[in-house]
């Protein structure tokens, strides 16, 4: 007679080591220079650990039954610690619940495992129902700090409204990962806050956020763009003045809305960005990532605005619970100059592009920023064509003459 549970254990281990064991490639599909894509997700809900969803009691479960399923794992915080990179996995369960979990890779590109347990995450005196889009920074204060969002009902939500809720940016902070200390809630004037980032420095003794206001859950309203705003304390985080630093705009792929993505890094040119832009159109929101730089001495200053996005759904990238999506929530900049950009698409799945500091700020400073009009965007791109004309019909490098047939 079968046995149905060592059967389906063994097909189970050997299909999930399979998947973690898999190596990672770039993609030779995709050639714009500013990074390479790879071919494989790095972490997926196929990621998670047998131990978390399947009872493994063969008497409690004798047909092997997943208990507690997992929907997606997607919008990663990222960091690298002792050379081992730790992502901050938003872990979706069935039931819709999200929670925090470390996947840790030495390769940063594949051979992502999760740790044996979840990351328990202390409650406030107001429980989160759902927190998740976790940003981590290595402040230096010396903490590693984690900025959440932090979802609660709407509790002026009319009866019958079980849809209505409320955001705001949880804070909480660590030395390992695993043992968190929860810290209030930030304060602002903002009737919802998403996407806070902390910045990684003091700025005038203070700690500065990049905020994004919203007026209600999920649209902007009135507000919108990129905030920023100062608290004197973190374990009581009250930012005053938030002063838009980066707003959405009329026609752009930030026209509906846009947030700070990762902690900046800094260079020597200046705060490296990555952020979100949100626009709407006949299949709905369609998200993607874009960049920008702030100044070294006044971070609140930008001083380069790229036009375009840096990266959008690619491919199979489109397709999932929230399709057209790609949102960026952690990087992680190596002592080497390389750089890791963890995007999750679709919210389904986490990615990684990989990339240099010095690519970057070519990418940030030379990339035209955005005219805002098709006729300015024609000239825009002219002004590029009769350049290159005339250094192709003035070569001698055979390749470079056949740019043009």
């Amino acid at each position: 007679m079968a046995d149905v549970f060592a059967d389906r254990l063994a097909r189970l281990v050997e299909r999930h080591e399979r998947l973690i064991a898999r190596s990672n490639e770039v993609d030779p599909a995709w050639d714009n220079g500013w990074y390479e894509r790879y071919k494989y997700p790095v972490v997926t809900n196929a990621h998670v650990p047998l131990f978390w969803r399947y009872d493994l009691d063969r008497r409690r479960n004798p047909h092997l039954l997943e208990r507690l399923g997992v929907n997606a794992v997607f919008n990663p915080g990222a960091i690298e610690i002792d050379g081992t990179i730790c992502l901050m996995c938003r872990v979706e369960g069935c039931d819709r619940k999200s929670f925090f979990a470390v996947a840790e890779s030495r390769s940063g590109v594949d051979g992502f495992r999760f740790r044996d347990y979840p990351v328990v995450m202390p409650e406030t005196d107001r429980p989160d129902t759902n927190v998740y889009d976790m940003r981590l920074v290595r402040h230096d204060d010396g903490w590693i700090y984690g900025l959440f969002c932090s979802e609660r009902k709407d509790p002026n939500a009319p009866p019958g409204d079980t849809s209505s809720a409320v955001a705001q940016c949880g804070i909480a902070r660590t030395k390992d990962l695993d043992r968190w200390e929860r810290l209030d809630d930030l304060k602002s004037s903002s009737a919802q806050q998403r996407n806070v980032v902390l910045h990684p420095e003091f700025i005038d003794g203070k700690y500065a956020f990049y905020t994004r206001p919203q007026d209600t859950f999920i649209e902007a309203g009135s507000g919108g763009g990129i905030g920023w705003g100062l608290a004197d304390s973190i374990e009581h985080a009250v930012v005053g003045d938030e002063t838009i630093i980066d707003p959405k705009a009329y026609h752009t792929i930030k026209e509906s809305k846009n947030g700070a993505g990762a902690a900046p890094i800094r260079t020597d040119r200046g705060w490296l960005h990555v952020a979100h832009g949100v626009r709407n159109c006949a299949a709905g929101l369609r998200y993607v990532i874009y960049a920008f730089m702030c100044d070294l001495a006044e971070p609140w200053k930008v001083t380069h605005r790229p036009g375009g996005y840096f990266i959008a759904p690619f491919g199979d990238e489109r397709i999932g619970d929230v399709s057209n999506v790609a949102f960026i929530n952690g990087l992680v900049a190596r002592d080497d100059g390389s750089v890791f950009l963890y995007y999750a698409s679709s919210d389904t799945r986490i990615h990684v592009a990989a990339t240099t500091i010095d690519r970057l700020i070519d990418y940030v400073t030379n990339t035209p920023q955005d005219p805002l009009r098709s006729y300015a965007c024609v000239q825009q791109r002219s002004d590029l064509i009769r350049r290159n004309l005339a250094l192709i019909d003035a070569a001698d490098n055979p390749i470079l003459r056949r740019v043009r047939p």
